[in-house]
């Protein structure tokens, strides 16, 4: 599938210049491409460069979080997403051993502030393992566009619903699996991972990619709900 890094600079992915080696995995329009040198990227076509923008955003945010996500380069169409290829040691939740659903239920409480509702995948393929590492591999979900891209409007308020709804909802079945069982301790650990986070890192990833002063606002108020779901 995809590596996992920090933020980086990146140049510009033109899928012009590459060849198309693969066909689309998820959802949305994609398929792999290939480079001069074999480098092989993962390419989704969403619908508007305000789709992109979000889910870049997301990632970011992720990232900002600790929380380990696909490498995401920049693409030359804004309405592109474009991550690195890295085959998957596991590429379903249901594979996973004990040790690495606890690995991934410390990313609960981030997937909960950027409103993920499809963190663990329709068929549980969102979270995948490289070298032991537990990763994200799709923020598509997350913030403001449900994964089909669909807006989800009010559902993505200043309350984090998501913080009962990822554990309790019955037609997100995945996410039930992985994190119905986490304890009190361990849901709020992975709440302290998003309230620790500085207000001004926040704001300066958001608009530093391109997002708006309002997005700001509410990530931090989400932030503040958090804490005081804390007590």
């Amino acid at each position: 599938m995809t590596k996992s890094s920090a933020a980086s600079v990146n140049p510009l992915i033109d899928t012009n210049t590459l060849q198309r080696v693969g066909g689309q995995i998820g959802s949305n329009p994609a398929g792999v491409f290939q480079d001069r040198n074999g480098q092989r990227y993962y390419v989704k076509s969403l619908e508007s460069p305000m789709h992109a923008r979000n889910e870049l955003i997301a990632a970011r945010l992720y990232q900002l979080a600790g929380a380990p996500t696909l490498t995401y380069l920049n693409s030359v169409d804004p309405c592109q997403i474009v991550t690195e290829w890295l085959t998957l040691d596991k590429k379903v939740i249901a594979h996973f051993n004990e040790s690495e659903r606890k690995q991934a239920q410390q990313w609960f409480g981030v997937h909960a502030w950027s409103a993920n509702w499809d963190a663990a995948g329709f068929d549980g393929d969102n979270q995948g393992v490289v070298d032991g590492k537990v990763i994200t591999l799709d923020v598509g979900g997350a913030l403001a566009f449900r994964a089909h891209g669909d807006p989800k409007g009010k559902a993505f308020g200043t309350a984090v619903e998501e913080l009962n709804a990822l554990r309790t909802d019955a037609d997100n079945l995945h996410a039930l699996k992985l994190f119905a069982d986490m304890t009190d301790d361990e849901i709020k650990q992975a709440i302290r991972v998003v309230t620790q986070i500085p207000d001004e890192q926040i704001r300066r990833v958001i608009l530093n990619s391109g997002g708006s002063q309002k997005l700001v606002d509410k990530m931090i108020a989400r932030k503040a709900y958090m804490r005081g779901w804390l007590g």
